[in-house]
């Protein structure tokens, strides 16, 4: 709401006069929703720490399932074991599968990640149909893994193509300093001065 405020005032001060008065008015109005509706950087940094946790849980999960543990058990121990955000959604999970909670509201507290619903997806199929929940999670942990290696891929790459443009604008200028002006002045000398 701040940021939306302030935005509003630096356009009111830029523009100037009853326009200005307006124009920001109108800017605040359409601005506060869009800035409500962005995450905050704790919760973006949240996600990140989900997501990356997802695979080698997906995997804890899986041996613990193959242990022959049952899957409030399972999330309980890998919940207990990982700690941060993943390890608090994976105790809600195993206790609401204690209390006896479907598996789609149980699954649920895993969050709203790509890789969480994916999870909750194997787990509510395993539920439903009876198939190997453990062989569900080891093919889900793979995909995430490959899902976060191809994200890095595209982040190194999408970081290289950033850096061009700085450094066309240090060199550029440099280039045309030492390569160009002396052969045109000498070029120019000769020409003007024969």
């Amino acid at each position: 709401m701040l940021l939306g405020v302030l935005v509003a005032g630096g356009v009111t001060v830029v523009v100037g006069g009853w326009l200005g008065v307006v124009a920001g008015t109108v800017l605040a109005v359409v601005a506060y929703p869009w800035l409500a509706r962005r995450p905050s950087a704790a919760q973006v940094a949240e996600i990140r720490w989900v997501n990356a946790d997802l695979p080698f849980a997906a995997d804890l999960l899986a041996a613990a399932l193959r242990a022959g543990a049952a899957p409030d058990v399972a999330a309980h121990c890998v919940g207990d074991c990982l700690g941060g955000p993943l390890g608090i959604r994976l105790e809600m999970v195993a206790r609401a599968l204690r209390l006896g909670a479907p598996a789609t509201e149980a699954w649920s507290y895993l969050g709203e990640t790509e890789g969480a619903r994916r999870i909750a997806q194997a787990a509510i199929r395993s539920q439903h149909s009876g198939a190997a929940f453990a062989g569900s999670l080891l093919r889900v942990a793979d995909d995430l893994r490959s899902d976060l290696l191809v994200a890095a891929d595209a982040a190194a790459r999408r970081a290289g193509v950033l850096i061009a443009l700085p450094l066309g604008l240090c060199f550029l200028p440099a280039f045309v300093l030492v390569g160009l002006v002396p052969v045109i002045v000498a070029v120019l000398g000769d020409v003007l001065f024969r």
